[in-house]
């Protein structure tokens, strides 16, 4: 039988499998089946960094005398607290109580938040149990999770292989089966990427849907519109109970109350991103598994998939950066990643800090030193960059229109399954895939398609026009029943 989680105000676990059975537990007895688990994996896959289990028991401990006790009927404790007594943990990044939120950047290693950030907050709120912080990279701008603060994290379908960033701890111990649901940040596939390369589900909200307060860094200028907070898990069923809960007041943007017929849905296929010399091409078995979706869909839904070819998707990398490094609506211009590594000292100067890498001497990593040498040369080409701005608005106005409001954009969610640790250096670009859909401020919903031969998790994104979030959200569950989402490691 498949443990899920869903644990109801009355105290009751369901076990579903072909049957459903229900067991009366108690909340602590969820929150320790959870906290053995992760001392069982995290020794291999370093994903938790900071736990909190002894306050943990002690909130679920409250949950169960608030239960004992009888303080109202299920109905109403289900719609005070909604995730009440479900554990969840937390992007390090985001600030929890009591947790440190370094971002991997060793001057802010002494450092423990005060106060929670407001999505962790809303969390608690809904009755979520938090067990602790997970890893990400450097500043949460590169897609291997790996920092000179707290190392490196392993992939839990093989530990050879990375878990994706920046959001990657989270990824990580979800798949590996230590935590049910968890917070996320995205400003270039940091929910996705992780999702994917450990078989889970992960949402990008639409932009402004979810408040990003209480996260370092934050964004600025432009970037505001490019980051986004979202959730992510194990099964597809909380994806909207867990936006709702972390949007708030944005709900009311979505359409979440509203039914969705897939079969009425317009569905839009592309395989590739055109053949962009940066990235690199898509792997067989991630088309296999895209393919066996548009076959699915079309054979039990009597739809029929469009093949769409969109030419700028080619050079989606590019758009990318240079919509990055551009000034916001009000003028503002992005803080520049050397002040970010410096964290309000002295800017970090990129040839130098090279150097000193080189030496061993220097407390960045790689990818961080690199990210600021390109940062540097974007600047030297102003008029190729407004080119390439106006480039990503055209096609921002292209894509709105083919989705309209009843469109899905099936599309790769990277181009190669989850690769060795450090490769992803020979292959910087790669998260193209992903930093397309930031720029275009569009809901997009990673959801995992079983395992390949070598027993990595295959997946795939599903794009919807903007507040469109229930198409993509629909779609993850409809797919889920029809592949089977999440496979625990080791399963194959």
């Amino acid at each position: 039988l498949r443990l899920r989680h869903r644990l109801l105000a009355t105290g009751q676990l369901v076990l579903s499998d072909s049957c459903c059975y229900l067991l009366q537990v108690k909340c602590t007895d969820v929150v320790q089946a959870y906290i053995k688990r992760i001392e069982e994996v995290n020794p291999l896959i370093n994903a938790v960094v900071k736990d909190r289990f002894k306050a943990a028991l002690q909130e679920a401990q409250q949950v169960d005398k608030l239960l004992s006790e009888g303080h109202g009927d299920e109905d109403s404790l289900q719609e005070k607290f909604p995730f009440l007594g479900v554990p969840f943990t937390v992007k390090e990044a985001f600030a929890l109580h009591g947790m440190p939120n370094t971002s991997g950047l060793v001057s802010r290693h002494n450092l423990i938040s005060t106060s929670d950030a407001l999505v962790v907050s809303r969390l608690k709120q809904a009755g979520a149990i938090p067990l602790g912080v997970t890893n990400c990279s450097e500043l949460c701008m590169w897609y291997e999770s790996s920092n000179n603060v707290y190392g490196r994290t392993n992939n839990p379908y093989d530990l050879q292989r990375i878990v994706g960033g920046s959001s990657g701890g989270e990824g990580c111990i979800l798949g590996a089966a230590g935590s049910i649901i968890g917070v996320g940040s995205d400003i270039g596939g940091s929910i996705r990427m992780p999702a994917f390369f450990n078989g889970v589900f992960g949402h990008k909200p639409t932009t402004g849907v979810v408040p990003n307060d209480g996260q370092f860094p934050n964004a600025k200028g432009a970037r505001t519109a490019f980051l986004c907070t979202g959730p992510m898990c194990r099964y597809a069923e909380d994806l909207e109970s867990m936006l709702r809960v972390m949007a708030g007041p944005g709900t009311r943007k979505l359409k979440l109350d509203e039914k969705v017929s897939l079969e009425k849905v317009k569905f839009y296929c592309m395989e590739h991103d055109g053949g962009s010399v940066f990235v690199s091409p898509v792997d067989r078995e991630i088309l296999q598994a895209q393919r066996k979706v548009v076959e699915h869909l079309e054979t039990h839904l009597g739809v029929q998939v469009q093949h769409v070819t969109i030419h700028k998707m080619k050079y989606a990398f590019q758009i990318w950066s240079a919509m990055m490094s551009s000034r916001g609506s009000d003028g503002q211009v992005p803080q520049l990643f050397t002040d970010l590594l410096g964290d309000h000292g002295k800017p970090v100067w990129p040839l130098w800090e090279l150097m000193k890498w080189f030496l061993g001497m220097s407390s960045h990593t790689i990818p961080a030193i690199a990210l600021a040498l390109t940062e540097k040369v974007m600047k030297l080409n102003p008029a190729g960059n407004a080119k390439l701005v106006s480039m990503g608005q055209s096609l921002q106005t292209e894509v709105v229109n083919l989705l309209g409001t009843d469109g899905l954009l099936l599309y790769p969610s990277h181009p190669i399954v989850a690769p060795r640790h450090y490769s992803p250096l020979g292959m910087p670009f790669n998260f193209a895939y992903t930093a397309v859909f930031n720029i275009l401020g569009l809901p997009v919903t990673q959801c995992p398609l079983g395992l390949s031969k070598e027993g990595l998790p295959l997946g795939i994104q599903v794009v919807a026009g903007p507040y469109n979030d229930h198409l993509t959200l629909a779609a993850a569950r409809y797919l889920e029943k029809a592949f089977g989402g999440w496979v625990c490691p080791g399963k194959s």
